[in-house]
């Protein structure tokens, strides 16, 4: 089978007709061109080019063949390139992993970040939670988690990506709804209180439990649920009031006020980056440098 070599050799000469000028453009010798060009006769059984002393011609064979030698090295080029820009992250598939609450906060800036910076890369999203990232991350059909922080394995990686506070929701006919400034959260002593599942939402529900316990305050927990969104549903018919995330207040459900509370910590609530150390995916590493 003939060789990129010599199809290289073969479309310098059939350009310039001229085997002294397609040899310096080359950077070789004009022997080792010639023995080439003849290598590639000899595996075709055909002449490609007409020679003479003076002049040198591309036979009808050598004419058809120009066209096809130049395909097969364009697709060579293309061929390498595309192999260079998987190697280096540019094109690729990252399987991204991320919390229903995530996705109205560090989602957005996290598929902008890749969209403005790495467009070749395509990236596969999965809603799962926490746990099911964690374990997804661990088989390896996931590249990347947004997940809340909670005790990972040696072999994940991890970084802060979001924090930010907690905002009261209430029914809009609630006592305390139309009130101004940050809540205190003994106001909340006694309330029919939404929770989060200590099982399906544990991060959210010893957040809470902590914050409670450290105010002193008691709510009377009525539901555990494990979304954001089922909770503010709940909230939205008059079931109870709850804690959730800033980023809660842009799910935009009617006929809840949302207002800020008093808290030891301003933005206790944390979202993070999580990865497998021993990830190869080059597209990974590419969009972790810009995030």
């Amino acid at each position: 089978m003939f060789t990129l070599a010599q199809l290289t050799s073969f479309v310098a000469v059939a350009e310039e007709l001229h085997f002294t000028r397609a040899a310096e453009r080359l950077s070789m010798t004009q022997p080792p061109l010639s023995r080439q060009i003849q290598l590639l006769e000899n595996e075709l059984r055909v002449q490609l080019l007409d020679r003479t002393n003076r002049t040198v011609r591309l036979t009808p064979a050598g004419r058809a063949f120009l066209v096809e030698a130049r395909r097969i090295l364009r697709q060579s080029e293309h061929a390498a390139l595309a192999v260079r820009r998987v190697s280096t992250g540019e094109v690729g598939a990252i399987a991204v992993g991320f919390t229903a609450a995530s996705s109205y906060s560090a989602l957005g800036d996290l598929l902008h970040t890749a969209q403005a910076a790495l467009p070749g890369v395509e990236i596969q999203l999965q809603e799962l939670v926490t746990r099911d990232q964690l374990k997804a991350l661990g088989e390896g059909s996931l590249d990347l988690g947004l997940v809340r922080p909670m005790s990972t394995g040696a072999d994940l990686l991890s970084r802060p990506a979001v924090r930010e506070g907690l905002l009261a929701a209430l029914p809009a006919g609630h006592r305390a709804a139309g009130g101004r400034g940050p809540m205190p959260l003994g106001e909340l002593a006694g309330e029919d209180f939404l929770m989060y599942s200590p099982i399906e939402a544990r991060y959210f529900h010893e957040l809470l439990v902590g914050i409670f316990r450290a105010v002193d305050v008691r709510p009377t927990f009525t539901q555990y649920l494990a979304q954001v969104h089922s909770i503010l549903a709940l909230v939205s018919g008059g079931w109870g009031i709850a804690l959730v995330p800033e980023s809660a207040s842009l799910m935009r459900y009617g006929g809840i006020v949302f207002r800020e509370v008093v808290l030891p910590d301003p933005k206790p609530v944390e979202l993070n980056l999580v990865w497998r150390s021993a990830n190869d995916n080059p597209a990974l590493d590419a969009l972790l440098r810009h995030l």
